[in-house]
């Protein structure tokens, strides 16, 4: 299977499937979930020792066999935030060593309030969330960051009926239109837009590394469905917002380069070889390093239900993340 039709199956399968549902006659439930893990995992990254990786999770026949089943959606995908190349990572981290070089780091930024801007997209009557919604949203955030410092408060609500923007979808012209209509503030503003984006996807997210590339797509989408009591189960206790929101703040997938290389760029998040669903007590797909997979991890792809901590060492990184990209820009 080459590289590049490998690809192109596994955005169709991601188009049509989320987290593995019941197996088909060819594949056991566990071959199935394997090859999704797969999909998500070559999705995200475009770098050829990761892709490498990712074909370790499951074989190219039980790919292609997971894409075959297309045609029967299964659940959506955790997140569609994709993975940022080698060459900008690296960037990230040396733009961040000589910011903490200035002053030794003293004016590290390790705590705040961040203003909420919200966008509720309908199209027409359908996808327009309560105001109870949102404020429950932003509780949720509030409680999920407690531990690390940082709160939200929300500054606005706007609602914008437009089907095109309704079932946005990453790098489309709907988005691009979208933010650049709505967007408010500044870098350290949060901009929360909630649509119905359609493909099996439940949120997206910019990194504070983008902001000075592309200010008027820095920001947050999440589905509607998502929300604290919205129709999205197992993931409507609001964690995707928790999830993306860790994205903004600079935080990469738990299970970001597999069992090898910098991982996450977190040194007390375990490493963990490809995305988990559900809530697998005691998985553990690193067995040669330290702890078993974080699943409980925001940053993982578990459900609501499942997510309940950030690690001092992402509470870190959030902390320089947003002091280097979106402190004062």
């Amino acid at each position: 299977m080459t590289g590049s039709w490998k690809r192109l199956i596994v955005a169709s399968a991601l188009i049509g499937a989320g987290a593995a549902g019941c197996a088909t006659d060819e594949m056991t439930a566990a071959e199935e979930l394997d090859a999704h893990e797969r999909a998500v995992c070559e999705f995200l990254t475009d770098e050829p020792t990761e892709l490498d990786e990712c074909g370790t999770i499951a074989p190219d026949d039980d790919l292609e066999a997971y894409v075959s089943r297309v045609g029967s959606p299964s659940g959506p995908m955790r997140c569609s935030t994709r993975h940022l190349s080698l060459d900008e990572r690296a960037r990230v981290e040396l733009e961040i060593t000589q910011r903490q070089g200035v002053n030794g780091g003293a004016s590290m930024v390790t705590s705040g309030t961040i203003p909420v801007y919200v966008h509720v997209i309908t199209n027409g009557s359908a996808g327009n969330v309560t105001d109870n919604q949102i404020a429950q949203q932003i509780s949720v955030l509030n409680a999920a960051y407690a531990s690390t410092g940082w709160q939200f408060s929300l500054v606005s609500t706007d609602r914008t009926s437009n089907a095109s923007w309704y079932t946005a979808t990453p790098g489309t012209s709907a988005e691009t239109q979208m933010k650049n209509a709505l967007r408010q503030g500044s870098a350290d503003d949060l901009n929360l837009y909630l649509n119905n984006m359609g493909q099996g996807l439940l949120g997206w997210a910019t990194f504070p590394s983008d902001y000075a590339r592309s200010p008027k797509l820095d920001g947050v989408v999440v589905l509607s469905a998502s929300l604290p009591g919205g129709s999205a189960a197992p993931y409507n206790l609001g964690d995707t917002a928790t999830h993306e929101v860790g994205h903004w703040m600079g935080l990469y997938h738990t299970f970001q380069g597999g069992c090898n290389g910098n991982g996450d760029y977190v040194s007390d998040t375990p490493a963990e070889k490809s995305a988990a669903f559900g809530c697998p007590t005691g998985r553990d797909t690193c067995k040669s390093k330290a702890g078993v997979d974080p699943i409980k991890n925001f940053m993982d792809y578990t459900d609501d239900a499942c997510m309940n901590t950030f690690t001092a060492g992402q509470d870190a990184r959030m902390d320089s993340m947003y002091t280097t990209y979106r402190l004062g820009k």
